[in-house]
């Protein structure tokens, strides 16, 4: 897997490295403390997935510039904002396997950094002037606050159909890859008709990486990704689990939510739940419906001409699918 990430940065490696010294610029400020805070950010810095999302759909829809940097930092501002109040909200202490800000320095501090990065957006995109940037960004951090809302009040009823989960994991996950590639084709000043195509083309890119990410739920080992049955255990639900449960008589169909709802820290009954899932279907449904989003993201990508970012980008969507963690 470490292969397919140095392959799709090949052709925008040197922009990457470029980026790193640019984004640590743009966080920088006065107080020794935040300096203190955000080089510890940078420094755990995970795969970068979003700068390259905005790099290559530059490269693909235009000639790259200056403005392509800025949308990137403008992402990373943003997503590492919304890192830093999640591990506040989840109450986590661990962050890719490192402590995170709350841990180390306290909520109070994580919250207001999380506030300083989120100001530093504004501030990025109102003195270079790109508006049409900062308004994409912000749609985003309106719907992935809604999205985590939205989840919030479902996971206390239990009452997820399959569209408020779409609904959920666009705006969780999607908006903000969806951001990254309109962010990419913008800052290069591709046509309204092709920001459109690469948002729609982030969008089904993030959704399909959700579901993968919903997957290792029943899939996966302790030793890679996150160990099974987590999301049961934290009463979330997910395609595998919300596809069986609408196919199953009454009676299953209560013995899953009662599961989930009181039996949630119970080992072997988690562990029943995940071989109920697995032998209704729930996973070759969802493994599917991965597929189809993955094929119809990679349909937008036929439609511009071969170039090493498309191939890039075309590797990336095959990346999603065949992750590991």
């Amino acid at each position: 897997m470490k292969k397919s990430i140095e392959k799709i940065k090949a052709p925008i490696a040197e922009e990457m490295k470029l980026f790193e010294t640019k984004f640590y610029q743009s966080m920088k400020s006065n107080v020794p403390l935040l300096d203190r805070i955000t080089h510890y950010i940078v420094r755990r810095k995970g795969k970068q997935m979003r700068p390259m999302f905005v790099f290559l759909t530059a490269k693909l829809t235009g000639e790259f510039q200056e403005r392509s940097y800025r949308a990137a930092a403008l992402i990373e501002l943003i997503h590492t904002a919304t890192l830093v109040h999640d591990d506040v909200v989840d109450d986590s202490d661990m962050r890719r396997g490192f402590f995170s800000l709350n841990a180390l320095w306290k909520n109070k501090i994580a919250v207001l950094v999380g506030d300083y990065l989120l100001s530093k957006t504004l501030i990025l995109s109102t003195e270079n002037e790109d508006f049409d940037l900062l308004k994409v960004v912000s749609v985003a951090i309106k719907e992935m606050s809604e999205g985590e809302l939205l989840q919030i009040e479902k996971a206390r009823k239990l009452d997820i159909t399959e569209d408020v989960y779409f609904e959920i994991i666009r705006q969780k996950t999607a908006t903000l890859i969806a951001a990254c590639c309109e962010a990419g084709a913008r800052s290069v000043g591709a046509s309204e008709e092709v920001c459109k195509k690469m948002n729609r083309f982030g969008n089904l890119v993030g959704i399909a990486f959700q579901i993968k990410d919903d997957l290792f739920d029943y899939t996966s080992s302790d030793l890679i990704g996150k160990p099974v049955g987590i999301d049961i255990k934290e009463q979330k639900m997910t395609l595998p689990l919300i596809h069986v449960l609408n196919k199953v008589s009454k009676k299953d169909h209560d013995w899953l939510i009662n599961s989930v709802k009181r039996h949630n820290h119970n080992k072997k009954r988690v562990q029943q739940v995940i071989q109920f899932v697995k032998d209704n279907g729930g996973i070759e449904f969802t493994q599917k419906t991965m597929q189809k989003y993955s094929d119809e993201a990679l349909a937008i990508l036929d439609e511009f001409p071969d170039s090493e970012y498309k191939e890039s980008l075309r590797t990336m969507v095959n990346y999603v699918m065949e992750r590991e963690k």
